[in-house]
C-alpha cells in the first residue's frame, strides 16, 4: 500500500470511527396517501410513503413541533443509506449537532426509491411519471398528515436531496428554520449534467430488451446505467489510488457493478433518473426565507465548481451562504455529501445562525 493510500485509508477510518450503536435504532413505518395525483396527471390509488425515525417530536405552548429534522436522501438511496458511521455517527450520537436525545430525526424513501411505492412493485412502466415536485408534495404530506409534524427545525439533504432541499425553501418557506443542501446546484438540469443523465436513460429506454418496461429479465442496457453512476460518483485521486493499473481498475468497475446489478431494476433507475427534469429552482430563489447554507465539494464530478452557479445564484437567497470544499484526502467526489465529519462545522454554525 502507498503511503497516499494509507494516508486516505486512515482519514476515512477514522471519519467513521463513531460506532452507529451510540444512537436509538430508528422506527420504521408506511403512511399510505390516498388518491395520490402527480404533476403529469397520472393518479396512484395507494402511494406508499416509508420512513424512518429516530427520536421523539417536542411541542412549544403553541403545539408547534420545534425538533423536527427532515433528511433526504440521492439518487437511488433510501432513507437507510444515511444511517452509517460516517453520516448518522457523526451527528445522531450523544453531543452531536444532531443529537438523537434532543432532535425528532426523519429519513423518508422518496416516491420511487427504497420501501416506498415503486415501478418494480409491480406496475413497472405503467407506474406514474414522477417527478421532483411530486416527491417534495409526498414528503410534505408524509410531515404533516402522517406524523402531525407542522414545523421543521432544519430541512437537509444529500444530491437529490440536495435538491429536494432547495424546492423545500422555495415551496414551504415558513415550514422551516433552517436548510442544508449537500452537492447541488440550485439551477435546472443542463450541460454535462444532463448529458450523463441522458445516457443512462438512452441506455435503457433504446434497448431492445426493455420492451416498454414489461421485460422478463433485466435489459443489458442497465448495466450501462450503473457503469455511468460509477462514474459520475467519486473523485478522481482516490479512484487513481484504488485502481493504479489497467487491470486494478477493470477489476474493480466489474466487482462493483456486479454487485449492484444484484438488487437494482431498470425501470426503477430509468424512472428515478428521469425525475430530476422537472427540477429548476432558479427562478424562485428569492422566496425562500429560511437561512440557508448550501455546501458542495470542489471534485465534484456531477456539480463542478468552475461553473460558479453556487456563487451565483446564492447571492439571491436573503439568508444565504455558499461553501466549497478543497479537495482533501477525506474528501469523496459527489459522494463527500456522506462524509458528515468534513462539512459538519457549517452546519453547526446553520443551526447557531438561525437557532430562536
Amino acid at each position: 500500500m502507498s503511503r497516499k493510500l494509507l494516508l486516505v485509508s486512515l482519514v476515512l477510518l477514522a471519519l467513521g470511527g463513531v460506532c452507529a450503536a451510540q444512537y436509538p435504532a430508528p422506527t420504521e413505518g408506511d403512511f399510505i396517501i390516498r388518491n395520490f395525483r402527480f404533476t403529469s396527471g397520472e393518479m396512484l390509488p395507494e402511494l406508499r410513503m416509508h420512513y424512518r425515525t429516530i427520536g421523539k417530536p417536542t411541542r412549544d405552548a403553541q403545539g408547534v413541533v420545534r425538533n423536527a429534522v427532515l433528511i433526504m436522501h440521492g439518487t437511488g438511496g433510501n432513507g437507510a443509506s444515511l444511517i452509517n458511521p460516517l453520516f448518522a455517527g457523526q451527528l445522531f450520537g450523544p453531543g452531536g449537532l444532531l443529537d438523537a436525545e434532543r432532535y425528532f430525526l426523519i429519513l423518508p424513501d422518496g416516491i420511487g426509491h427504497g420501501k416506498s411505492s415503486k415501478p418494480s412493485d409491480g406496475l413497472r412502466g405503467g407506474f406514474p411519471h414522477y417527478g421532483y415536485l411530486d416527491m417534495i408534495e409526498a414528503q410534505y404530506r408524509l410531515l404533516t398528515e402522517g406524523l402531525s409534524v407542522n414545523h421543521a427545525r432544519l430541512v437537509m439533504g444529500t444530491s437529490m436531496g440536495g435538491m429536494h432541499t432547495w424546492l423545500w425553501g422555495e415551496r414551504h418557506p415558513d415550514f422551516m428554520d433552517a436548510l442544508m443542501p449537500l452537492a447541488s446546484l440550485p439551477t435546472q438540469i443542463s450541460g454535462r449534467n444532463r448529458v450523463w443523465r441522458r445516457i443512462v436513460i438512452d441506455a435503457i429506454r433504446n434497448d431492445p430488451e426493455w420492451r416498454g418496461g414489461n421485460y422478463s429479465t433485466q435489459p443489458a442496457g442497465l448495466r450501462v446505467a450503473q457503469e455511468m453512476l460509477f462514474l459520475m460518483g467519486s473523485n478522481p485521486s482516490l479512484r487513481q489510488q484504488q485502481m493504479p493499473t489497467l487491470a486494478a481498475s477493470d477489476a474493480a468497475l466489474d466487482a462493483a457493478i456486479t454487485n449492484s446489478l444484484k438488487t437494482a431494476d431498470a425501470n426503477d433507475v430509468l424512472y428515478q433518473v428521469e425525475a430530476s427534469r422537472d427540477y429548476d429552482p432558479g427562478p424562485d430563489l428569492a422566496k425562500i426565507r429560511a437561512s440557508l447554507l448550501a455546501v458542495n465539494s470542489a471534485d465534484d464530478l456531477i456539480n463542478p465548481p468552475e461553473l460558479g452557479i453556487l456563487e451565483r445564484e446564492i447571492k439571491r437567497v436573503p439568508k444565504g451562504r455558499a461553501v466549497v470544499l478543497p479537495l482533501s484526502p477525506a474528501t469523496r467526489g459527489h459522494g463527500t455529501h456522506t462524509v458528515a465529519a468534513v462539512w459538519k462545522q457549517y452546519l453547526g454554525e446553520l443551526l447557531a445562525a438561525s437557532a430562536r
